[in-house]
């Protein structure tokens, strides 16, 4: 058995969420006053533990750690030693807002972390505080350097542009990458925010971004780019590091896609964009045997569609969705 859908496309690529959770309120991912999962709902670490067992016994290779914001999640280090010591485990990373990594990071290396994913929208400090309701950029700055120490490297840096809001800082957060070592993925904004504003004219494109960034630094396809990654990676010609655009509005990565999706409270999810969903954690729960999940991931991969972003690409509407991104999972 496998994690192959109908269309051929491999799923390799499992992203777990810990916690609905976060300390951030930033528009495009959750309400200023959200409700929250009670902890029962949550899965425990032992399930978590199990339901990536049985993934990687199907093929998958990597594993991210998302949230909401996983670092709030209550010993969160001790899950991921228990992630990284999984056999057949090729990658283990974790997705932050940054804000107590500063805290965590050597605590993170030691249990086993390979590498972090930042998001860090701007660097300007009240504009942080406008973007994410919370000012506390000085925060997610000593995490980035408290993560570089400790070694979990390639640090990426996720940057939403938006419209009107912080497109303009495209340059300045990519020359603040160059000078600390860290690679910036600009990812366009896409239609999972709580207050249902998005529409594509909010949307800057990572083209309109990488012709901005080659008038300052030219740059070229990385010829070592992995294709089934999300970002298509370019590297400067001066050789001081990389930049990376997830244009997953204007131009989908449907067709190859990889990942998989599991939500907190324990719901399988094929895409992002398809509220269909398998709950594992009843089957977890009920006494199902191994055999009897990993049944069950198949089958919902099974009817996977060709992907929600080409959708909303052809239609330039969103797609409604009975989950914001802080309930399904980075």
């Amino acid at each position: 058995m496998s994690l192959i859908d109908s269309f051929g496309r491999v799923h390799d690529d499992l992203r777990i969420s810990v916690t609905d959770r976060c300390n951030l309120r930033c528009a495009y991912c959750m309400p200023e006053d959200p409700v929250w999962y009670p902890h029962d709902a949550i899965l425990t670490f032992e399930e978590i533990e199990r339901v990536a067992s049985i993934a990687i016994g199907l093929g998958v290779r990597k594993l991210r750690v998302t949230g909401g914001e996983p670092l709030v999640r209550r010993d969160v280090t001790r899950l991921i030693g228990k992630l990284s010591r999984l056999p057949g485990l090729d990658d283990l990373s974790l997705t932050t807002n940054g804000v107590l990594l500063a805290g965590f990071a050597r605590e993170l290396a030691a249990a086993g972390l390979r590498r972090v994913n930042v998001s860090l929208d701007t660097i300007d400090r009240a504009r942080f505080a406008k973007l994410t309701g919370r000012d506390r950029l000085p925060e997610v700055l000593a995490g980035l350097e408290a993560a570089s120490a400790a070694g979990l490297a390639p640090i990426k840096v996720n940057a939403v542009l938006l419209s009107g809001e912080n497109e303009h800082e495209a340059v300045d957060l990519v020359r603040f990458g160059r000078e600390h070592g860290y690679e910036v993925r600009f990812i366009e904004f896409m239609p999972l925010e709580n207050d249902h504003s998005w529409d594509l004219g909010r949307v800057v494109s990572g083209a309109s971004v990488r012709r901005a960034l080659e008038a300052v630094w030219p740059m070229s396809p990385d010829p070592t780019g992995d294709p089934h990654a999300p970002a298509t990676r370019f590297v400067f010609a001066d050789g001081r590091g990389a930049v990376g655009f997830i244009d997953s509005v204007t131009q989908p990565f449907c067709a190859s896609c990889s990942r998989i999706r599991v939500t907190s409270d324990g719901k399988f999810r094929v895409c992002l964009y398809d509220d269909r969903e398998t709950d594992l954690r009843a089957a977890l729960r009920g006494g199902a045997d191994d055999s009897s999940i990993a049944a069950l991931m198949i089958d919902a991969l099974g009817r996977k569609g060709r992907g929600g972003a080409i959708d909303i690409l052809e239609t330039k509407r969103a797609i409604p969705l009975t989950r914001t991104m802080h309930q399904i999972g980075g």
